[in-house]
């Protein structure tokens, strides 16, 4: 009896994963657009009043509104773009989790108040 695990090829053309990149890299810039539709909000006048889309909510109703819909376009884009593709998904990932860390950063207020 063989106990040998057979892997699955990394060169197997058949398998890609373009869909999952594009997934996983919307995200990151989804969370980077919100937390700068945040910043933006707070700190200009024109930008707040632009992104009141529901008054009890004030501006808060816009940056969401704003980043999820760029968010779902973005992954649109990229999946139409990379779905038959082979990404380099370490760079990718490496780039979301950038963009997922510096979107934490920047809704810590302390760090927001610098802007």
């Amino acid at each position: 009896m063989s106990t040998s695990h057979n892997p699955v090829a990394r060169d197997d053309p058949s398998l890609t994963n373009g869909s999952g990149a594009a997934s996983v890299l919307s995200a990151g810039i989804g969370c980077f657009l919100m937390a700068a539709f945040a910043i933006l909000a707070d700190k200009s006048a024109l930008v707040k009043s632009n992104l009141i889309f529901y008054k009890p909510t004030g501006p808060l109703s816009g940056v969401t509104t704003v980043a999820i819909v760029v968010w779902l376009v973005t992954w649109g884009i990229l999946e139409w773009t990379w779905r038959k593709k082979t990404v380099p998904a370490g760079r990718i990932n490496a780039i979301a989790v950038a963009l997922l860390v510096l979107s934490l950063i920047l809704t810590f207020p302390p760090v927001a108040d610098l802007f």
